[in-house]
């Protein structure tokens, strides 16, 4: 099984975002300001009282940042897959969102259940179904085979994940410090990384398989 290798990923999340930039600066701030949109305008404020109408307000508020969420996550997909086709409007994908929801409510549950268990098992959780929402948008797998399939594909890979993971926080950390502005660049290259990541993972997997079957 070939190692994943966290320079590679990281170099063609750059190189390609080099290849248009502007179209990924473009995206994410379509993204934040339509997030930005939504918490405002839906945000009863910290002393509105708990009623009906605001616990409506909230969770629609919430759904619209999901819908957000699956968008970049779709978006970076086809980015990565054709970066010289991929267009604004490839944001708007709502036709997974429930089984995106649900994969990512039980990501939630089972990691934060790992963390409870002295934090070490709630980590390798974490790196072992981080590619059940990419599943679920990608090859339009349900939430539960999602995760089990995650879980599958990670196997010999989640200690080159973690590293990946730290590099990302890193390079966005740099972006935070360079004025902000900074991750407008930062941000796009870590989701590119992630795919490629992704990519390679998914892909050597269904060789594996393949090769086993034959």
């Amino acid at each position: 099984m070939q190692k994943l290798s966290v320079g590679e990923c990281l170099r063609f999340g750059w190189d390609t975002f080099k290849k248009r930039p502007l179209i990924f600066i473009g995206a994410f701030i379509l993204a934040m300001v339509v997030s930005g949109i939504a918490s405002t305008i839906l945000d009863p404020g910290e002393n509105a009282p708990v009623t009906f109408t605001t616990v409506l307000m909230g969770l629609a508020s919430a759904l619209i940042g999901i819908v957000v969420e699956l968008g970049l996550l779709t978006f970076s997909i086809r980015a990565h897959d054709s970066v010289s086709s991929v267009k604004i409007n490839d944001l708007w994908n709502p036709k997974p969102l429930w089984r995106y929801l649900a994969g990512q409510i039980l990501t939630g549950i089972i990691v934060v259940i790992g963390l409870i268990l002295l934090i070490v098992p709630g980590v390798i959780a974490a790196l072992g179904l981080m590619f059940t929402s990419y599943l679920v948008v990608d090859k339009g797998r349900g939430p539960i085979e999602a995760l089990k399939e995650s879980w599958r594909i990670t196997k010999g890979h989640r200690m080159q994940l973690f590293v990946l993971v730290l590099a990302i926080v890193g390079i966005n950390i740099l972006g935070l410090l360079a004025l902000v502005v900074g991750l407008l660049v930062s941000i796009p290259v870590s989701m590119l990384a992630m795919v490629h990541a992704y990519r390679k993972i998914e892909h050597g997997a269904s060789e594996v398989t393949s090769a086993v079957s034959a």
